[in-house]
């Protein structure tokens, strides 16, 4: 038995966006985000419940989720799979506009409450090494977190490395899911003791997925792959032109130096000629040098051919 890549969208909205079992979604997102006790969440509404998307929702890979905590806090979570211009701004937009939308105009602002975004991104986006990083809105100097109401969490999974044995929390358990679930066969033994996780694995199961589903999930991934292909195409593209304007730049050079060479060649054939007619004239190989320009060695070198 296999089961099927959770980054996929089709997949990733299957397994987060179900009703019938938001078990997983709160699990995920209480280790993720490391909300501790009387801070978890306990009870999720989801916003866009998990339904079979058409053909032209598939670039939509944003599950939009309301999490009701103690303080009615907001949490974003998507999924990424590859980098697209404009990404960090765009999650800072989409962000800044969930929690504006949470009020109408002339409404009191102490309505608004906390939107929390979380990226489960396929590619590096910042330069440390955390696989897990946090993005607060901090007091330069003080390091004081007075602005506490939108907040930024990543999970970069190219940075993931821990094998099954070295897996250590369930947040641990949760990413190595989510990066190696579609090279397994069984569920891992260090994770069948989670319940959540295990309903994770059960929603990769390919027979339990309706037809329409599977050609939807293998769209998406032909869609993926072309999308890597046209990336990695385009890096190629760019290192040919690179070598192509290289080498134009080089031949120009090649000519400038040549041009100049040949400048050079010139003036001192010339000079050399004119030392064979002193030399002819009778003047000494002092005198020489002195009218050509030339030192004493060279214009020995040269009349003594």
């Amino acid at each position: 038995m296999k089961f099927l890549d959770p980054t996929n969208d089709i997949a990733f909205k299957k397994i987060f966006g179900d009703e019938n079992r938001k078990d997983i979604l709160i699990s995920f997102l209480n280790s993720l985000l490391g909300l501790k006790e009387g801070k978890k969440i306990l009870e999720v509404e989801i916003q866009n419940p998990y339904q079979v998307p058409k053909i032209a929702e598939l670039k939509n890979t944003i599950l939009d989720v309301k999490c009701k905590d103690q303080r009615n806090i907001s949490y974003l979570v998507e999924m990424q799979v590859a980098k697209q211009n404009g990404f960090e701004k765009r999650v800072l937009y989409y962000t800044a506009k969930t929690y504006v939308n949470q009020i109408e105009i002339g409404e009191d602002y102490p309505h608004l409450n906390q939107v929390v975004f979380l990226g489960i991104l396929d590619f590096n986006i910042f330069d440390s090494p955390e696989y897990l990083s946090s993005h607060l809105i901090l007091n330069k100097n003080t390091n004081e977190h007075a602005l506490k109401d939108i907040y930024f969490n990543f999970v970069e999974l190219s940075k993931f490395e821990k094998s099954e044995k070295e897996l250590e929390s369930i947040e641990d358990k949760w990413i190595y899911f989510l990066k190696n679930a579609k090279n397994l066969e069984v569920i891992p033994e260090s994770m069948k003791n989670d319940a959540s996780i295990q309903s994770a694995f059960e929603s990769l199961v390919k027979f339990g997925w309706k037809k329409e589903e599977l050609e939807l999930y293998d769209t998406v991934s032909m869609y993926r792959q072309d999308e890597r292909g046209r990336i990695e195409q385009a890096k190629i593209d760019a290192k040919i032109e690179g070598l192509k304007e290289g080498e134009e730049i080089g031949i120009e050079k090649g000519k400038m130096e040549g041009e100049k060479l040949g400048i050079e060649k010139g003036k001192m054939e010339g000079k050399i000629e004119t030392a064979k007619n002193f030399h002819r004239m009778g003047l000494t190989i002092e005198q020489i040098a002195q009218g050509t320009g030339l030192s004493i060695e060279e214009v020995k070198k040269y009349l003594l051919k």
